[in-house]
């Protein structure tokens, strides 16, 4: 490719040589002449584009989708570039690729909304430990290894590896690793306590129980509390179970009657 400092080899194998496509692209007035020659030159580096695209393979988005984004960025990057400024175009082209996807996966592949800081965290910590495992060999780099490859505080490195597990989400749905019978995480789940619902009128009526005479005190205590029947009380108590039932009946009836005054 031509350059102001003259010629010189590609730095990547499957970049072409359209230096002189570019400058006739730059000459040309819109129409229909300008657009093909801009898709010629477009489909020449498409190889490359997605050979960079391929850098970012198993991080949650298709060998397609990856694809179709490293086009995007190629293009974007054909219709930007200026040969007058004297630099190659794969010089402009591959940050430009590359960064149209990092932004796809920072915009789109996030399941769960994480800070930038966390996500450059996240991607510094990935990197380290892709390049520590190249040199330890049967455990996993250890926090400080980490964090002295990465440049990083061992507590950044923890945040960075929270992150990892925040790319996506599993499914409420899904089936829990080694668990039998299809249990799934919303199994596994707690639910509010419908005891709850119980407090705050336990606590309106607790000074109204205490202004009660003794016995019928007692016989709400043995109802509600000791889950008594009202012929056991009766029993107990050594009256019959219909005069258990109308001092039942009057007490809750008073009770309610000054809660909801109150």
């Amino acid at each position: 490719m031509q350059t102001r400092a003259g010629t010189r080899p590609h730095p990547h194998d499957d970049a072409p040589d359209t230096a002189a496509a570019f400058r006739r692209l730059a000459a040309l007035p819109p129409g229909p002449e300008r657009d093909a020659l801009r898709a010629e030159i477009t489909e020449a580096w498409l190889p490359m584009a997605e050979r960079l695209a391929g850098r970012f393979r198993n991080r949650g988005e298709s060998s397609d989708g990856l694809r179709q984004v490293a086009a995007l960025g190629l293009v974007k990057a054909v219709d930007r570039y200026d040969p007058d400024l004297g630099n190659a175009f794969e010089s402009y082209a591959v940050p430009t690729i590359t960064g149209e996807i990092k932004r796809h996966f920072r915009d789109h592949m996030w399941t769960l909304h994480v800070p930038r800081r966390v996500q450059d965290l996240r991607n510094r910590v990935r990197v380290a430990v892709q390049e520590l495992s190249q040199t330890v060999s049967g455990r996993q780099p250890t926090v400080a290894e980490i964090a002295e490859r990465a440049r990083l505080s061992e507590e950044d490195v923890r945040t960075g590896m929270e992150a990892l597990e925040s790319f996506t989400a599993l499914s409420l749905d899904a089936e829990m690793p080694g668990s039998e019978g299809g249990y799934a995480l919303t199994d596994a789940l707690g639910a509010p306590d419908p005891a709850l619902d119980t407090v705050v009128d336990r606590e309106a009526v607790r000074p109204r129980l205490a202004a009660l005479p003794e016995r019928e005190r007692a016989i709400l205590y043995m109802r509600y509390f000791g889950d008594m029947t009202q012929s056991r009380i009766a029993e107990q108590l050594g009256i019959s179970q219909m005069h258990v039932s109308r001092l039942i009946s009057r007490c809750v009836a008073r009770l309610r009657a000054d809660v909801l005054a109150e």
